[in-house]
């Protein structure tokens, strides 16, 4: 499956959303204001797409063993990450790093996960299940229970990794994997501290449009989703409406291929820059941003936000200050009152997109990161 995946091709990006908003803003500015030198998958043999990858493993090195796990029946792509001088002997404080919506495990997470490596903790990132190099069928559901369930998986699996101290394991989440981190670390008191990075919170931006944008059409969405399951269950054809791709039986949002004027009349930073990320400078063939319609059903009716209180360990939130997505960081924060133990850091200067890659705001991000999670599991082998 994961080498049916690689060979897929194509990206796919924005769609419904995007397309609703394309047009509303004319002579957008470039997509980023920092350049990006191309990083090739099929040029690394992890398919790794950030730069200072690891291209190989060397002892007494920071090496990455891709991995393979069952989850609920489904086989989990998924790469581990162990310190230089790794022994698995000893005992090391390891963290869970979540991809955002429509990302893999060889973009931002994968370079986080290797940098958070180097500073001495073991770490694991996967595909989410029905995306990416992982199984599941329809490809592409995209439903908050199951995103929270594969952050559930990876502590299940890396808990039992060679060297991990089950009492000393951390969460990391980035974009929509940190708004299901928020809603994981809720119940699951196997972490000991949490950190999010752009927290984008899909079922508000689902539900309410980006920006609280579509408010006006949210009845006439959750139609389409309603439609789009009827098709699904009953195999049989309902017509599709504006905006909406088929794939058999299965009706897909997000599914667009965009010239760059209509990117560049896109109305948010996020879009613009996101698609140069996905499509140009990091792209990967196992992310495509498009999901099955259905998912609208259950993205429709779920919030990051709902009941984080019971979030009881230290929480770190970071967002870049320029980022068009700080709202949902700064509606998230506040709510988390069952700690008192957090923080709210702003990389200055940041938009969403650019605190995936761009090395200043990458080590901005790394340092809060090392200190935070060094005083909260331990940055050293017990």
């Amino acid at each position: 499956m994961a080498d049916e995946i690689i060979n897929e091709g194509r990206r796919q990006f924005l769609g419904a959303t995007a397309l609703v908003l394309s047009g509303t803003i004319t002579g957008a500015t470039a997509m980023t204001n920092s350049p990006a030198a191309a990083a090739d998958y099929r040029r690394n043999p992890f398919t790794l797409v950030y730069e200072g990858a690891i291209t190989k493993n060397e002892p007494g090195k920071v090496n990455i063993q891709p991995v393979t796990y069952k989850l609920n029946g489904l086989d989990i792509a998924a790469n581990v990450y162990t310190p230089a001088g790794y022994d698995p002997s000893q005992k090391y404080p390891a963290i869970v790093l979540a991809h955002p919506n429509g990302g893999v495990k060889e973009q931002t997470t994968g370079l986080y996960a290797q940098r958070l490596a180097e500073q001495g903790f073991i770490t694991i990132t996967a595909d989410a299940a029905y995306q990416g190099g992982s199984g599941g069928e329809p490809r592409n559901v995209d439903k908050p229970a199951l995103r929270i369930e594969d952050i559930h998986g990876m502590a299940d699996f890396i808990t039992h990794y060679p060297g991990v101290d089950t009492g000393r394991l951390g969460l990391f989440g980035i974009c929509g994997g940190g708004g299901y981190s928020l809603a994981a670390a809720k119940t699951d008191k196997r972490f000991r501290s949490i950190a999010t990075l752009s927290m984008f919170n899909s079922g508000r931006v689902r539900r309410n449009g980006y920006n609280d944008s579509q408010l006006a059409t949210i009845q006439e969405r959750l139609r389409q989703a309603s439609d789009a399951r009827a098709r699904e269950v009953a195999g049989r054809s309902i017509p599709v409406r504006t905006h909406e791709m088929t794939g058999g039986n299965v009706l897909y949002a997000g599914d667009a291929d965009m010239t760059d004027e209509q990117i560049a009349a896109l109305p948010f930073d996020l879009y613009r820059q996101g698609y140069e990320y996905y499509w140009r400078t990091h792209a990967h063939p196992g992310s495509t941003f498009k999901y099955t319609m259905s998912s609208l059903l259950d993205l429709m009716r779920w919030d990051a936000t709902d009941q984080i209180e019971l979030i009881n360990v230290p929480l770190l939130m970071m967002a870049g200050s320029k980022a068009d997505s700080l709202y949902m960081t700064k509606d998230a924060f506040p709510k988390a009152t069952g700690t008192t133990d957090k923080e709210l850091f702003l990389i200055e200067g940041a938009t969403h997109i650019e605190t995936y890659w761009v090395p200043k705001y990458v080590d901005a991000a790394m340092g809060k990161l090392t200190p935070f999670f060094g005083r909260t599991l331990g940055s050293r082998p017990s």
